[in-house]
Formats: C-alpha cells, sequence, structure tokens
C-alpha cells in the first residue's frame, strides 16, 4: 500500500505460483477477484474516507516451466467452454484473466510475468502479452502517482 496524507494512493497484490498449477489457478482467480471486490465495497463504504479513486494493481509472477505451457483439459459437460479458453495453457488463461480484471474494473492494471526456477539468481522474466506486461504495469503506476502528487502539491 501507498498512503499520503492519509489518503490511500495504491494498493499492489504480489502474488506467485510454482508448481501444482491446477487448484492453484481456481485459488488465485478466486483471490483476486475477492480481494478487489473487498476493497471496492470499502471505498464505497468510504472505508478510507472520501478521496478519489486510488491505483490498485494485481502482479502474478509464474513459473515457466512445461506444465504451465501445456494445454489445459477442458470439461464442461453442462456448457460449452468459452473460445478464450480452449486449449489455453494455464500461463494462456492467467494472461486473459489479468486482462478481464482490468476490462471489469476491478484492477486499474493487472500484470504476469513468467520466469523459470532457473532465472532465480538472474531475476531473467518474460511477459505473455504487452497488455499484461510489465511496462504496462510500472506506467500506469507511474501515471497514477504522478497525477495523486500534483493533485496533493
Amino acid at each position: 500500500m501507498v498512503v499520503h496524507r492519509s489518503e490511500l494512493v495504491a494498493a499492489i497484490e504480489l502474488k506467485s505460483q510454482v508448481g501444482s498449477f491446477g487448484n492453484n489457478f481456481n485459488n488465485r482467480t478466486e483471490e483476486a477477484i475477492g480481494t478487489a471486490h473487498d476493497l471496492w465495497t470499502a471505498y464505497r463504504e468510504e472505508a478510507f474516507g472520501k478521496q478519489p479513486r486510488p491505483f490498485v494493481g494485481w502482479l502474478m509472477l509464474v513459473e515457466d516451466a512445461p506444465k504451465s505451457r501445456a494445454t489445459v483439459k477442458d470439461s464442461s459437460p453442462h456448457f460449452p467452454v468459452l473460445e478464450a479458453f480452449k486449449g489455453a495453457s494455464y500461463l494462456k488463461r492467467y494472461d486473459l484473466l489479468c486482462q478481464k480484471l482490468v476490462q471489469e474494473q476491478l484492477y486499474t492494471t493487472a500484470a504476469l510475468i513468467t520466469s523459470p526456477r532457473s532465472a532465480a539468481d538472474t531475476g531473467k522474466f518474460a511477459e505473455m502479452s504487452a497488455m499484461t506486461g510489465l511496462k504496462t504495469f510500472v506506467t500506469a503506476l507511474a501515471g497514477h502517482v504522478a497525477a495523486t502528487a500534483a493533485r496533493l502539491g
């Protein structure tokens, strides 16, 4: 959290996942949606005081591994699987999640970065798309902070 003069300027959730992609993907998805809903409920109820909307970001680091890149088996006995999810890997599904979190205005921006375990010492990472990339995330945050600084002086 970034707080300036008792104003919530930004709240950023940092998450990661290594291995065990199936259940953990569902858990991370539920956590992201629930956390955002809780924050916006608190904002609506003026739990942070009367203030402009804060920046709300979600940044996910996922292990780049064969299992995170493999096609996920689709199983939906009652309704068809949405086209975007057909044959999508967990990394692709995380990318779609980030896009949807922003489209639904749950987060100001959401980013997904991937990195193999072997990069722990080097910091090497990759992005799935420019829309959910780190540059987009940091630029949106910097813009919000600059606007807040100009407003608060």
